[in-house]
């Protein structure tokens, strides 16, 4: 196969005699491959190299791929990342795709096949690149901006207008609204804001979590005492409403 570039290509996998394997036979084919073993460095490295394709394992010591393609996913809908993975039951296939994997491929796996994804999810990564400019970050809702009870975040620029003003938002409470917004009545657990919204699990409490939704609070509720949009959840975590749920009383 011949490029005319060389694509980027990151490969997470912890077996590093399957890591090696890849490598070489993804750089006999042109493209420019680097590896990690661990779902933490996988993070880091998919935002210090923009790749333009990430190959994962679900199996990861620290942070599991599933984690790792869920927190890729609040930042870049675009980026195809194909999930190699032992577990082949079609309940995790199933989670794969509803985390947005592009392609799924149970290990042992016939090497060529691979290959042919790999072309294939590469060729459609550049349909999609098409007059679009590769520096910019879509928000996980794939639009610029999202609204809610009269406040508006704006996600090109990292503000948010609401009763309080205009407010600079930190990457992290981006992140976080981001994950709110995606997940928008779904409770979500304290470990699993931690897990996926910073990135890793260690060092950090979940006093940190709750930190954050007190400046939500502030931010976006007309009464931070009696939120409507980011409610506490006892013994679970927060759940996050664009509209105030009918039928059931306002509280912290």
């Amino acid at each position: 196969m011949m490029n005319s570039c060389k694509k980027r290509i990151l490969v997470i996998e912890d077996e590093m005699h399957i890591a090696e394997g890849l490598k070489l036979n993804l750089s006999l084919q042109g493209y420019d491959v680097m590896i990690t073993s661990d779902g933490i460095s996988g993070i880091q490295k998919w935002k210090e190299w923009q790749p333009d394709l990430i190959v994962l394992d679900i199996m990861l010591p620290g942070i599991d791929g599933l984690s790792v393609l869920r927190n890729i996913r609040l930042e870049d809908e675009r980026i195809p990342i194909l999930i190699l993975s032992a577990k082949g039951a079609p309940n995790d296939r199933i989670k794969g795709l509803s985390y947005g994997v592009d392609d799924y491929l149970s290990k042992p796996f016939n090497l060529e096949e691979f290959l042919l994804r790999v072309e294939r999810l590469l060729v459609r990564k550049s349909w999609y690149n098409e007059g679009v400019d590769l520096n910019r970050v879509d928000s996980a809702s794939s639009v610029p901006f999202y609204t809610f009870g009269g406040n508006r975040i704006d996600f090109d620029t990292s503000t948010a207008h609401c009763k309080c003003g205009k407010v600079i938002l930190t990457e992290q409470e981006v992140r976080l609204l981001k994950l709110f917004i995606v997940n928008e009545g779904k409770p979500l657990s304290r470990s699993k804001l931690l897990e996926t919204g910073w990135g890793y699990s260690v060092g950090t409490t979940s006093r940190t979590v709750d930190n954050f939704i007190v400046r939500f609070r502030k931010y976006f509720e007309d009464n931070p005492k009696e939120p409507v949009h980011f409610k506490s959840l006892r013994s679970i975590g927060y759940v996050f409403y664009h509209s105030p749920p009918k039928g059931r009383r306002a509280g912290p």
